[in-house]
């Protein structure tokens, strides 16, 4: 110190300037031993940093510090009874989970374990995890909060792309379970107006208790709560949702939504089951949509119970086919008709996913089913020829007959009266409602009683899919493959191409 006591009075007294400073700065450093000088995280030749703790006096080894990211604490839910009743303020602010900004912490937090559980056996097997299980439970991390195990609660998802002044964050219902396990998830109304498999997913949330599920399940009740707020099937635009999986962060807004729903809430999922009801005024017999080639996605609609399974890969953009090319198994339930809340659809719906979870060994539910359901690899859209008041002869689920009455057209004007007759032996997967149609409407759906070996014959001429014929095809069956062949030729295109169509269910 004494002898930089006497270099500044000699500067002082040699040079004057603005450089004064400067130049006494370069000369005490050059006085300096190598490496004395010590920043965190570098070391900078010629520069000082203030912190008096950082620079290493004249014959201490200096050391240099490498930069640490922090750990950082994701919000943690609270653990709700679902099934309590909550007021409209209380539930506003439980579904919307705000992310705070990431803090410094001393340490990561690591999730306690829960309690140790019974073993529970199935014919002898155990399918549950034992007392003392080696197996560490780690909390589900699901949009910015970690749900610990043996945990119940309302998130919220909310798209990054949304119409100005109108956003709305979309509950998300949570049942973290106490066992390891499968992530299962549950969509409805996709379609705003389809209201049967909101229900269905409430009562399956909200029964669900988490000390005796393995896994995890995850529900969305309202995909599109804009459509649902309008009684409408599409967004405010007039796009359909389920045409934009996985979606496209610089696409249109229904791309975007999409996009964000599929990487925010879809990816977490292991196994999904989507809930539709028909749509445009049809109805649908309870039903599960299945891409029938893939063997995890065939396992999973044979864990439904007695439900009718209809082979179909789904339309490019659906929720479903988009879900099942990223690996992730999906099926679609159509049960019932839009715009109304039916116990039956509704009560079949929770029966089948609890007969599913069950046969997952995530929650074990005992369900008595009836005399087991056909599988049908192709079905037809009978189309009325004229306009008209329709009114049906058929019930959905009732078989049918070549040449059987399905229903009637009649002109409200000169009372003429036509008949649609089904040219297939088969069942009605599905029908339009009593209403007035134009001509070309497609009014029943017939699902095609074919085999297996049928099928796969077919399958070298033409992709399996759906058809559509007039009221007046001829009322001789033929074997199903010739019945596809010719009405693809008489009608120039599949379903697959038929938006209208299409719309009458997923």
């Amino acid at each position: 110190m004494t002898r930089l006591a006497n270099l500044w009075h000699r500067f002082q007294g040699e040079h004057s300037g603005p450089l004064l400073s400067r130049t006494f700065l370069v000369c005490c450093l050059s006085l300096l031993p190598l490496g004395s000088i010590a920043v965190a995280g570098k070391v900078e030749s010629g520069a000082v940093d203030a912190d008096p703790k950082l620079v290493a006096t004249p014959g201490e080894t200096s050391v240099v510090t490498s930069k640490v990211t922090p750990a950082v604490e994701l919000p943690q839910a609270e653990s709700v009874d679902l099934s309590d009743p909550v007021d409209a303020a209380v539930a506003e602010t439980s579904v919307t989970v705000e992310v705070p900004s990431l803090q410094p912490v001393s340490a990561p937090v690591v999730a306690e374990s829960p309690a140790p559980v019974d073993v529970e056996t199935r014919d002898g097997a155990d399918v549950r995890s034992p007392v003392g299980s080696a197996v560490q439970m780690t909390p589900l991390v699901l949009l910015g909060t970690e749900v610990p195990p043996a945990t119940s609660t309302r998130l919220s998802w909310k798209p990054d792309q949304s119409f100005e002044g109108i956003a709305m964050p979309t509950p998300v219902l949570v049942v973290n379970g106490a066992r390891p396990g499968p992530t299962v998830c549950l969509t409805a109304a996709i379609h705003g107006d389809e209201l049967n498999g909101i229900e269905i997913v409430r009562r399956v949330l909200y029964e669900a208790k988490a000390e005796k599920l393995s896994g995890a399940l995850i529900g969305v009740p309202i995909v599109n709560l804009h459509g649902f707020h309008r009684t409408s099937r599409y967004l405010p635009d007039r796009r359909d949702l389920n045409r934009f999986f996985p979606g496209d962060p610089r696409g249109s807004s229904a791309s975007r939504i999409a996009y964000s729903f599929f990487h925010e809430v879809i990816d977490h999922c292991d196994a999904l089951v989507d809930l539709h009801t028909g749509s445009f005024h049809r109805t649908n017999l309870p039903q599960v949509r299945a891409d029938l080639t893939d063997p995890a996605i065939v396992e999973l609609s044979q864990s439904f119970g007695a439900t009718v399974v209809l082979h179909s890969t789904g339309r490019e953009g659906t929720l479903r086919r988009a879900a099942a090319e990223a690996g992730i198994p999906a099926i679609t339930l159509e049960a019932g008709e839009p715009s109304r809340l039916q116990q039956a659809a509704v009560n079949h719906g929770v029966k089948g996913i609890e007969t599913l979870l069950d046969k997952m060994e995530m929650y074990e539910r005992v369900s008595f089913w009836g005399d087991p359901e056909p599988v049908f690899y192709n079905s037809e859209w009978i189309r009325a020829d004229r306009g008209g008041i329709l009114f049906s002869e058929v019930k959905v689920g009732q078989n049918v007959n070549a040449g059987e009455l399905l229903g009637t057209v009649t002109d409200p004007i000169t009372n003429v009266r036509t008949e649609i007759h089904t040219p297939f032996n088969g069942r009605v997967l599905g029908r339009a409602l009593d209403q007035v149609v134009m001509p070309g409407f497609a009014a029943f759906r017939i699902g095609i009683v074919t085999s297996e070996e049928e099928v796969q014959q077919e399958g070298q001429h033409d992709s399996p899919g759906d058809a559509e014929v007039g009221l007046n095809a001829a009322p001789q069956r033929p074997d199903a493959a010739t019945i596809l062949k010719r009405a693809r030729a008489r009608m120039g295109q599949s379903l697959d191409d038929d938006n209208e169509t299409l719309e009458a269910s997923e």
